[in-house]
């Protein structure tokens, strides 16, 4: 797969804003999951071990579509860590 096609551009991109999606709503359930813990919920845990699965199997499933598709996806999680964290300042 070449980039130079710009139908193969297309799942990169669609990895970037799903990337996008799950970077967001990754980092902006971390406060959720923080004040349980810091409120002695043991069900914070388990929330915070889904959460780690599915970022991982997503990022899994970005690299078997290839280099590219990871590499736009992660650029996708970062920038809506970026997001999330503009936004608590």
């Amino acid at each position: 797969m070449t980039l130079s096609d710009p139908a193969a551009l297309a799942i990169p991109l669609l990895a970037l804003l799903v990337g996008l999606a799950a970077g967001w709503a990754h980092f902006a359930s971390l406060r959720y999951v923080t004040g349980l813990l810091a409120a002695g919920r043991l069900s914070a845990v388990m929330l915070q071990m889904v959460r780690l699965a599915l970022l991982a199997g997503l990022l899994v499933l970005f690299a078997r579509n290839g280099a590219p598709t990871l590499l736009f996806g992660a650029a996708g999680i970062l920038a809506g860590r970026y997001w999330v964290l503009r936004r608590t300042r």
